[in-house]
Parts: structure tokens; C-alpha cells; sequence
């Protein structure tokens, strides 16, 4: 890239504190875009923020998604002075592990919550915008989407339920220009993959994994795409099989 494709667009990017999320904000700032970073922790955020190498510019929000009112706040805050939104990237979320028959409800709520409801609703708050410059919507999935296994069944749950909204919502906007892509990561060197590693008990090695850079660069391929094609889904694993 030449660092200026992206140069006067406005991208929103939630969960960019850390991981996937961190090196995808980075990735659009580097292509000359404004970036709205959204996140749980303002420090992390400003850690984001450093990453950023002067072509495009950086907002910072801190928002709890799950939060209705945080929510319906930072959607107005991105939108105020703006005539619309040329991408949004859902990469927040939460994960936990635990068999069918032992997890607790409560936590399959709470993941709900985080990983369907609230890009659900933040989508139904920027797409006039985004509909408004013809824009781009990215789901960041998981493997799990696509095929679930034993012990994240909570988890893959909400991914598949994710999966079904992006698709349902490309169908609904396809017509208005809109390209809507779903990225399906493998297990990926982020803060929740060690999360994910030390409950299966197993040794947590970065280097066998696909590094945050390396989604970002597949999602900021398929973003630069002619407008005349539109990538639906992406699955990308490592290399190296743990």
C-alpha cells in the first residue's frame, strides 16, 4: 500500500485496545484514514494510538458496548460533524470456556451480549451513515462460526448467530453499494488466545500463532478491493498447526 488509499475516510473500529482489533485501526490509519478506536480501557486505546505513524489521525473512544446508553453515546459522537461512515469493524468481544452440560446460562448471556447484541445495535446505528458513502461493514468472526468443537459451545453459539447477521445484513444493503465481509481468524497471538490457552491447559507459544498484522492485512485487502467485487467471507489459520 502507499499509505494514502484510505486518505479522507472515516473508520470506526471497536474493540482496537488490543489484538486483532489494535493492529486493524493501526493498519487503516497507516492507509491515510480517520480512525474512531473504540474501547473498553482509554490507557490501552492511547497505547493504539502511538502505533499510528502521522498519515491518518486517530480518535479515541472509551465505551462499554453492552451498555445501551454508552452505546447510543458513542454513536452520536462518532456521527457529530460527520455526513457518514466509510467502514465499521466489529472486532470486540468476550470468550469463555466451559462444556454444555457445566457452563452456566448466565455467562452465554453475557456473551450474547458482547459478541451479537452489540454489533448488532451499533450496526443499526451507523448503517444510515454508512449507507450514506456507499461504505464497508466487517464482522470479525472466528473459526469457531463455522464449525464448533467441545468446551466453546457458548462461544461458537454467538459466533454463528453473528455470521447470520452479517449475512442477512449484506442481502439488505448490497443494493445500496454497501460490501459487507465476515473474517473468520484462526487462533491468532492476542491477550484472549493466552486466555484461551492457559484454560485448555496447554503452553501458550506466539510464534506457532497468526499474528494480529497478519488479519489485519487480509481484512485491509479485502477492503481495497475494486468495487466491483465484494469479498463475503475470509477464513485465514496459521501455518503452523499446535
Amino acid at each position: 500500500m502507499s499509505g494514502t488509499e484510505l486518505e479522507g475516510q472515516t473508520c470506526v473500529v471497536t474493540g482496537a485496545s488490543s489484538g486483532i482489533g489494535r493492529a486493524i485501526a493501526v493498519s487503516l490509519a497507516g492507509a491515510g484514514a480517520t480512525v474512531c478506536a473504540v474501547g473498553r480501557r482509554r490507557a490501552a486505546l492511547e497505547i493504539t494510538a502511538v502505533g499510528v505513524n502521522g498519515i491518518g489521525s486517530m480518535e479515541l473512544y472509551e465505551a462499554d458496548l453492552v451498555n445501551d446508553d454508552a452505546l447510543e453515546r458513542l454513536a452520536k459522537g462518532v456521527l457529530a460533524g460527520r455526513d457518514g461512515i466509510d467502514i465499521l469493524v466489529h472486532s470486540a468481544g468476550r470468550f469463555s470456556f466451559g462444556n454444555v452440560e457445566s457452563a452456566p446460562a448466565d455467562e452465554l448471556d453475557r456473551q450474547y451480549a458482547a459478541n451479537v447484541r452489540a454489533p448488532y445495535r451499533l450496526t443499526q446505528a451507523l448503517l444510515p451513515a454508512l449507507r450514506a458513502r456507499r461504505g464497508q461493514l466487517v464482522f470479525l468472526n472466528s473459526t469457531v462460526g463455522l464449525t464448533a468443537r467441545a468446551n466453546v459451545g457458548q462461544y461458537a453459539a454467538t459466533k454463528h448467530a453473528l455470521r447470520a447477521i452479517a449475512d442477512a445484513v449484506r442481502d439488505e444493503v448490497n443494493p445500496h453499494g454497501v460490501r459487507v465481509v465476515s473474517v473468520y481468524p484462526g487462533r491468532t497471538a492476542t491477550p484472549m488466545q493466552a486466555r484461551v490457552h492457559e484454560l485448555e491447559g496447554k503452553p501458550y507459544v506466539p510464534d506457532r500463532l497468526m499474528q494480529p498484522e497478519d488479519v489485519a492485512s487480509v481484512v485491509m485487502n479485502a477492503l481495497l478491493a475494486p468495487r466491483s467485487t465484494e469479498v463475503t467471507d475470509l477464513m485465514v489459520r496459521p501455518m503452523l498447526k499446535s
